[in-house]
């Protein structure tokens, strides 16, 4: 093995190459004795016994890779934890900030391809701070020329290199604007690193702000480029997962009614959310003939695709049954279950059909498995008591009686899915019970309006965002209000 010690030196004082352990370039220098470990990560203690001069270097190194390794494996343990986009953003944004020693910082997602989605997250940056920065002309700001640099001609997949600037005031070439707003947001040198691999492409770029004049050390560059590969590669699969489920939300809304339909003495308003892999709850709500109403929610089993197209079809029949004999629900989902039983053997679902007569105030209904109504009014927030029933497809023979309730005026009847209850993560009674205390608190101006009542029932059963988790199922709700 060769020597890199230098001419002159002795033999005994250089230090042979040592191996790249995990991904860690040994070729970059370690630190010194007088250099503290990365946040987080213990010093190396010291020798018991005395050293040579050789062995001393050779143990520094190795303790130094030592200390990287365990802070990328610590860092990208936590990436991998983030399920949304904008989630790991901030990941990468705080240890990007770890590693070269920054206290600010900003991610923008931009795939090259412009299928989007694009997000603009910082990391000790107030909203305003952010357009501030985005003010710089995209040509002269290092994440602009990241972001926008035209591929290589002869290696267009080559991912360009991270761009250091040791001191805004004096860099040379710089927009005026770049210095006024550095000088404004105080803030005296960045470094900006692409997010992007040769296999992901360009999905972004981020930009680190020091408040002094500064630049990472070999080091710090070579640790945040190993952990800017790995992030890139999670970004990608994240932007995956986020296109697929657009995609489906989409197919969900168009397979759904585009408006729903305006009958005399009612009004109707619907929620929808679709779960990440997209399931197959659904609602419809046609007129029929005498003045009459058709309402319906349901849920086939099964994500993806297949379920939505399992959707499309029930829905579709169930509109037909409806037309034929609306008037006997039970008569609509056992037609239903043949169906069902003699397309699909293999696939189940649930359904609740209601037929109304606004003009009357009464509706007649069935349901297969399905969760009850809720009745929300003045004096009164009760469940419809409907009989114990099998979904469909699970029987060789389905039929179970109907019930009818008359709503008095201004009452709301309120149909759901059990993706409702189940986003909640309770157990089935506790859920129940939290959809009747979110019923019973609706306040009274917004009883008048379905759709107020709907966004109210959503947002208490499922705070803090568990309307739109990751992990979430399908969530439908159709409330229909009576004068």
């Amino acid at each position: 093995m060769a020597s890199n010690a230098p001419v002159g030196k002795p033999t005994d004082m250089s230090a042979p190459h040592m191996p790249k352990v995990a991904g860690i370039d040994s070729t970059v220098p370690g630190p010194p004795h007088t250099t503290a470990p990365l946040a987080g990560v213990p010093a190396a203690a010291a020798p018991s016994e005395p050293v040579s001069p050789a062995g001393a270097l050779i143990q520094d190194r190795l303790a130094a890779w030592v200390s990287d390794l365990t802070t990328l494996h610590e860092l990208t343990e936590r990436l991998i934890r983030t399920a949304s986009l904008d989630e790991a953003l901030r990941e990468v944004l705080g240890a990007g900030a770890a590693l070269v020693g920054a206290r600010r910082g900003m991610a923008v997602l931009e795939p090259a391809d412009g299928l989007g989605p694009a997000s603009t997250i910082g990391l000790g940056l107030a909203h305003s701070d952010l357009g501030t920065i985005e003010t710089v002309p995209r040509g002269t700001s290092s994440y602009g020329r990241l972001l926008d640099g035209l591929p290589d001609p002869v290696h267009p997949e080559r991912v360009p290199d991270p761009i250091a600037i040791r001191d805004v005031r004096t860099e040379e070439g710089l927009d005026p604007r770049h210095r006024e707003v550095a000088a404004r947001l105080g803030y005296a040198a960045s470094y900006a690193l692409p997010l992007a691999t040769e296999e992901a492409g360009r999905l972004g770029a981020a930009v680190w702000l020091y408040d002094e004049p500064a630049e990472p050390t070999d080091r710090q560059r070579h640790l945040i480029g190993l952990y800017g590969r790995f992030a890139t590669e999670h970004l990608a699969r994240l932007l995956q997962v986020e296109r697929a489920r657009v995609q489906v939300a989409t197919i969900a809304e168009e397979l759904l009614p585009s408006r729903l339909p305006r009958v005399p003495g009612v009004q109707l308003a619907a929620r929808h959310r679709t779960g990440p892999r997209g399931g197959g709850d659904w609602y419809d709500a046609l007129p029929l003939p005498e003045g009459a109403l058709g309402l319906a929610v349901g849920s086939v089993s099964g994500t993806g695709p297949s379920a939505l197209a399992a959707m499309g079809r029930l829905r579709a029949s169930l509109r037909a049954y409806a037309v034929m004999e609306g008037e006997d629900p039970v008569a609509v989902l056992s037609d239903l279950e043949l169906l069902l039983r003699l397309t699909e053997p293999a696939r189940s679902a649930t359904a609740l059909f209601a037929y109304a007569e606004p003009a009357r105030r009464r509706i007649v209904l069935a349901g297969a498995g399905h969760a009850p109504p809720l009745v929300i009014g003045e004096r009164r927030t009760e469940f419809v008591e409907t009989s114990l029933s099998a979904p469909l497809g699970m029987l060789s023979c389905w039929e179970a009686p109907s019930v009818e309730l008359s709503p008095q005026p201004g009452e709301t009847v309120l149909l759901y899915t059990d993706g409702l209850l189940r986003r909640t993560g309770d157990a089935m009674d506790r859920a129940f019970a939290r959809l009747h205390a979110a019923a019973s608190s609706v306040p009274r101006a917004d009883r008048g309006d379905p759709g107020a009542v709907a966004d109210h029932v959503l947002r208490t059963v499922l705070p803090e965002g568990l309307d739109t988790t990751v992990d979430g199922e399908d969530v439908v709700l159709l409330a229909a209000r009576f004068d």
